[in-house]
């Protein structure tokens, strides 16, 4: 962790803010800051250089034109992966997961270059859009519970074999690809298609982020009681009939 304070850098919320994913930034701080755990945060737009000295790097969701813009940006401006290859922290939703792959399909229709962060590759889904509740298991190495989320997308993600799926689906479509992945990972860089914004929904996720950070195996208690209330409601509402 850098210095004595939790650096959370939030990644061109200009550009990547759409779906309410800031929540995420805004539950990590919080999180942290219940444990008495000094936060500096870091708002980056897409004209600002991205700092190399943050821990966790948080990336939303966005339409098809601001993600090419923030994709085209991103690789010009080099210090998402250098802070990377320093070791730091990245959990992207939707097109930011997107991004941090090998490539993705623009709003022009063209294959894109990703950031190469995450062993992925995305492609335009031909079918129906992938829209709904998610329900998903999370892979057991990383000893989570299960993942509850939003899914709004049309593209379909492929994973590498150097990365893991997040986690695998009970109901929902996650990546798209059929296979029942949701989401990929490797040590550090994490990506989902979960808007809720997934933290709220997921709180432990955030816990896992900053555990990661710091470097310890565990975190003191905080009152869990409204993000349970959250969770039971959203996985209710997924295995519901529909």
């Amino acid at each position: 962790m850098s210095d004595s304070s939790l650096r959370l850098v939030w990644v061109y919320p200009d550009l990547l803010s759409t779906y309410g994913d800031q929540g995420n930034v805004l539950v990590t701080e919080r999180r942290a800051r219940q444990r008495r755990v000094p936060v500096t945060r870091i708002d980056v737009r897409s004209d600002q250089p991205i700092p190399t000295s943050g821990d966790i790097y948080l990336i939303g969701g966005g339409e098809d034109r601001p993600q090419r813009l923030a994709a085209e940006r991103l690789r010009r401006d080099g210090g998402l992966n250098r802070a990377v290859d320093n070791g730091a922290i990245v959990f992207s939703v939707c097109a930011g997961y997107q991004i941090l792959g090998h490539e993705f399909v623009n709003d022009l229709g063209r294959p894109e270059p990703g950031l190469g962060l995450l062993d992925v590759i995305s492609v335009r889904g031909e079918g129906e859009r992938c829209v709904g509740d998610v329900l998903a298991d999370i892979d057991p190495a990383l000893g989570l519970p299960p993942l509850t989320g939003f899914e709004n997308h049309q593209g379909i993600t492929h994973v590498g074999e150097h990365a893991r799926p997040l986690a695998r689906t009970r109901f929902g479509n996650g990546n798209g690809t059929g296979d029942g992945t949701e989401g990929a990972y490797n040590d550090t860089v994490f990506g989902t298609y979960m808007h809720g914004p997934v933290m709220a929904r997921n709180p432990q996720i955030a816990d896992m982020l900053i555990k990661l950070a710091m470097d310890v195996r565990a975190l003191p208690p905080v009152d869990d009681q409204w993000y349970e209330a959250l969770r039971a409601e959203r996985i209710a509402s997924a295995t519901q009939p529909s």
